[in-house]
């Protein structure tokens, strides 16, 4: 008698959980990014998996790509826009020229800290631009980290703004790090992200621009000498969905795929945040690594002004000014 009932409540456990997973059709996501798997992008993607194992029953999957594998970021992004792919996870630097308002999170020295930069993206400025996106056909399920940028180079440390004059640095494809790095007087070159490390190998440049774990992860100093503490810019990362197939999921699909890109965040800006210290302590032991200082910050600050004054216009004053009110609640004035 046990047993029969024992075998009963599986058989019914199995319906449940059988009928609870009915909603969800079989699905395998095409997930593009340009780093590689050991970055903490691919920690998120991983909690991304669990999760949809777990609340669908195995029926959505997520097939990574990873370092650029399946193409650059820009290209996915607009294979996103024309419905020919699912996922991709990319900076929001090389988005501007689809989205401009994203420009704002590319001005130099905005945020101090990974608080301030969550605070803004987590809040209504980072629903704001989760707008933007959707109009320009493309889901944002959850700001990720890239996190804050740092400048190698092979020619000298970059201790004070006269320190940028003449070196050769890749920048993204974005006229706001373009603009940046000419004004503090380097030769900025924009270039794919998949074509810096041989650019660095064969001298075909002097410097990049990246987060520590980036640098770490993409093996940049092996062919770099140089690390500089800059901080300059903090950029997130957006977990991108293609509207068009977006809209040809049921709102169950839908709930589960912004759930685990959710779940996905908290391990992945966690992650990102103690390999942040740990890279830089593994990239001390390569190269050669000087911290800015606080006043020669502020010269390079005020060196980059005019970026603003310049660049606001085109992005909007009203994108700029959501994320400088969302910073005035933060920081309390």
């Amino acid at each position: 008698m046990f047993k029969r009932r024992t075998l009963a409540l599986a058989a019914a456990a199995l319906l449940v959980a059988t009928s609870s997973f009915a909603q969800y059709a079989e699905r395998t996501i095409k997930f593009t990014n340009g780093v590689n798997e050991d970055h903490p992008v691919g920690v998120g993607v991983k909690k991304m998996q669990e999760v949809l194992a777990a609340k669908t029953g195995g029926k959505i999957k997520i097939n990574a790509f990873w370092g650029g594998a399946a193409g650059g970021d820009l290209p996915a992004t607009q294979a996103l826009r024309a419905g020919t792919q699912e996922m991709v996870c990319t900076s929001s630097s090389p988005l501007v020229g689809i989205v401009k308002e994203l420009g704002a999170f590319d001005l130099p020295f905005l945020f101090a800290n990974e608080k301030e930069a969550d605070a803004v993206l987590d809040g209504p400025a980072g629903a704001y631009f989760n707008k933007k996106l959707a109009d320009a056909g493309l889901i944002n399920l959850a700001y990720w980290e890239n996190g804050f940028r740092n400048l190698t180079n092979s020619k000298r440390p970059v201790a004070k703004a006269e320190d940028f004059e003449g070196v050769k640095v890749r920048v993204m494809q974005n006229n706001i790090f373009l603009d940046t790095f000419k004004t503090l007087g380097t030769n900025a070159v924009p270039m794919a992200f998949g074509e810096v490390f041989t650019a660095l190998e064969t001298k075909t440049i002097d410097g990049q621009e990246n987060p520590f774990v980036t640098i770490e992860t993409s093996k940049f100093s092996e062919v770099q000498k140089y690390l500089s503490v800059t901080r300059h810019a903090y950029t997130p990362f957006l977990v991108l969905y293609s509207k068009k197939l977006w809209d040809q999921l049921n709102p169950q699909e839908q709930a589960v795929l912004r759930e685990a890109a959710l779940e996905g965040q908290k391990v992945q800006r966690a992650a990102n945040r103690a390999l942040n210290e740990k890279s830089l302590a593994n990239l001390r032991k390569t190269m050669t690594v000087n911290e800015v200082s606080a006043a020669e910050q502020k010269r390079m600050f005020d060196k980059v002004k005019p970026v603003y004054d310049k660049n606001v216009p085109t992005i909007g004053a009203e994108p700029v000014n959501m994320v400088m009110e969302a910073l005035k609640k933060v920081r309390g004035n």
